[in-house]
């Protein structure tokens, strides 16, 4: 430890891999502090109070962070953290389906289930559990541990059959690889939805491949929801990294990575606003980058070594994306009806009647999707997107005032720029029309309030540059060859300074494997 300093590790911004990151950090006997700047931790995988209930910042499901040991590492129950399991995990529907298509845990209940809408697919997707169910463990088992590590090699090596189909799907679109398997846009656009569509990308994008285990992790990977919201679980981070003797510092917004010499030594930040706006330095002998990486290395670094000169350029000269995801979020007066929920052949099947607890994942085909892709591209929305809908009061009435429900509506693809811009837009609520027609008659007459969040939106509410959230989707075969180094290694070329978060390797999602993977790496260094 660095006694001259004011901190071992200075965390620049309070998502949950930075929170992971540094509780991890705190757990090893480090002086932290994270910096935010909202006025509250949590980022997207965070809850707020808003149109009267709690709702969260994103549609949250959180299955991957559970497949990690962090929860029990960090003690993450006796900070109030408790999870209601849900199985199905999800529920995939096409816009034009005959039925929905519940994912449970079991694979053998999913089949049946698929048989009831789909018989012709039944069989086709017992083939596609049997190829894909040891991929998803072993991207799994990789996200786990450091790429490049010894025990990520060896592990890969010993992989044996699924690797090498990693490898093989890694190479191929996600299109292709849904496709010789299956054919029926129900089973196609819901893949896709809850796939690389996530990251942006159409479904005959190369090296895509391996988001066609979309539909494999719900059957190894428990999802669930924390009681109270998905930020119950940024809450406990922030309790451990706080009892552990570390400090959060929210509404600071950082402006500068200092250098000095070859290494990082301070971050600079910038409290209140107007006249009364103050800055504030804070010394550290780590940075952990948990923010947005390219605004980080392109705007904050403030004299960076000669030794990191082409490092730098490389991130000014890499154009930032935009951001193509809104969210609904609304009261409710009593629950929805779905439509297809009249037909109980599926509850005769396999005992499925609860069209409410899981998300459902609404979507066209692949055609529909990547016209919808293409329209995106010329600031357009389609007529009937990919919808995520969920009601998390169903299962977890706390978020909720009694006798009412939260509803939640991701939309996909919501082009950060849209004809005409976003302010005094028809299109949000052009959504809630469409949704509706999912319904039976009278949802529109059951919300009681609703907000919309666009890119335009996180942009300003989230410092997300363009409404983007960056997310590293090159997939394992990429990180275990070191591609994009910082962003799989967590290590950059100025000393001391690391990154963690969406844009590192394993990417999107809540799970806390970057977070973990950081401070391990840092503890390595450090040691």
């Amino acid at each position: 430890m660095d006694n001259q300093r004011d901190y071992d590790a200075v965390i620049v911004g309070g998502g949950h891999n930075g929170l992971v990151c540094a509780a991890y950090l705190v757990r090893a006997g480090q002086r932290v502090c994270v910096v935010e700047a909202r006025s509250a931790v949590g980022g997207c995988a965070g809850s707020e109070v808003a149109v009267g209930a709690t709702v969260n910042i994103c549609n949250c499901d959180h299955s991957l962070v559970r497949t990690l040991p962090l929860i029990d590492d960090l003690d993450l129950e006796h900070h109030g953290l408790r999870y209601l399991d849900l199985d199905p995990g999800q529920i995939g529907l096409g816009w034009d389906a005959p039925g929905p298509v519940p994912l449970f845990r079991s694979v053998d209940r999913t089949v049946e289930a698929i048989g009831v809408h789909f018989p012709e697919e039944a069989d086709n997707y017992r083939r596609y559990a049997t190829d894909a169910l040891p991929v998803a463990k072993l991207v799994l088992d990789l996200a786990a541990e450091i790429p490049g590590s010894r025990a990520a090699l060896a592990l890969a090596m010993r992989s044996g059959r699924a690797g090498a189909r990693a490898l093989s799907w890694s190479r191929r679109s996600v299109g292709d690889v849904l496709g010789s398997y299956f054919s029926a846009d129900g089973l196609l656009g819901p893949a896709m939805a809850g796939g690389p569509a996530v990251w942006g990308l159409a479904s005959a994008t190369p090296g895509t491949g391996l988001g066609a285990l979309a539909y494999a992790f719900k059957h190894v990977a428990p999802v669930g929801r924390p009681v109270g919201g998905s930020g119950s679980l940024t809450d406990a981070l922030a309790s451990r990294i706080v009892a552990g003797g570390g400090a959060i510092i929210t509404e600071a917004v950082v402006d500068q990575i200092l250098c000095d010499g070859d290494e990082v030594r301070a971050v600079s930040y910038v409290v209140g606003g107007g006249d009364g706006a103050e800055h504030r330095t804070v010394t550290a002998a780590s940075v952990v980058v948990a923010c947005d990486p390219n605004r980080a290395f392109a705007s904050f670094l403030s004299n960076p070594p000669p030794g990191a000169e082409r490092f730098v350029s490389r991130w000014r000269q890499t154009a930032g994306a935009a951001g193509y995801e809104s969210k609904i979020d609304a009261r409710l007066s009593e629950l929805p009806t779905w439509r297809h929920s009249a037909d109980d052949r599926l509850n005769r099947a396999v005992g499925f009647d609860d069209h409410h607890s899981a998300s459902t994942l609404v979507a066209p085909g692949l055609d529909g999707i990547d016209a919808a892709h293409g329209l995106m591209a010329d600031g357009r929305v389609t007529r009937r997107p990919m919808l995520f809908v969920n009601v998390p009061s169903k299962c977890d009435p706390t978020v909720a005032p009694p006798g009412e429900h939260v509803f939640s509506l991701e939309v996909l693809f919501t082009p950060y720029g849209l004809r005409g811009g976003w302010v005094d837009s028809p299109e949000p609520e052009r959504w809630l029309s469409v949704v509706a027609e999912l319904f039976e008659p009278g949802f529109e007459s059951t919300v009681r309030e609703w907000r919309a969040v666009t890119p335009a939106e996180y942009e300003r509410r989230f410092y997300l540059p363009r409404g983007h959230a960056a997310s590293y989707s090159a997939g394992p075969v990429s990180a275990l060859l070191g591609r994009g180094d910082e962003l799989t290694r967590y290590e950059t070329p100025i000393a001391g300074l690391f990154v963690t978060g969406a844009a590192t390797f394993p990417g999107a999602g809540v799970w806390g494997a970057a977070g973990r993977n950081t401070a391990r790496v840092m503890l390595r260094v450090g040691s």
